[in-house]
């Protein structure tokens, strides 16, 4: 079993940065695709960006590209995601996601067997 805790959510005016981890623990990190998820209220869960095992490849939703960066550390069993110039319509619960790995990285929720709690970004309007 993989566990994954997210942490770094939080509060920040639009146009701010906030930085999101997660980390991993119970089985080996490198063996999994990583992605962020979010979820508003009201709305279903959207992808967010995914991160290949090794790191070499990413993948962003539309919406967040070139504002967000996903990253990871094997040696540290951690992914992140960092968020530039937020926007209100990025407040949402985030959790973080991994799939076993696999050639293609999924953008839907299916593929991804273990989830975190998830962590609240709030960007007021």
């Amino acid at each position: 079993q993989l566990q994954l805790v997210e942490s770094g959510g939080g509060l920040m005016q639009a146009g701010g940065s906030l930085g999101l981890a997660c980390a991993a623990s119970g089985r080996t990190f490198s063996s999994y695709t990583m992605a962020w998820f979010r979820q508003a209220p009201g709305k279903e869960r959207e992808f967010v960006a995914a991160i290949s095992w090794g790191g070499s490849r990413t993948y962003y939703a539309d919406s967040v590209k070139g504002r967000f960066t996903i990253t990871r550390d094997n040696a540290k069993s951690t992914v992140y995601l960092q968020m530039n110039s937020l926007k209100p319509e990025d407040t949402a619960v985030y959790y973080c996601a991994a799939a076993d790995r696999s050639p293609q990285i999924p953008t839907t929720p299916r593929p991804y067997n273990y989830w975190g709690q998830g962590t609240q970004v709030t960007v007021p309007s």
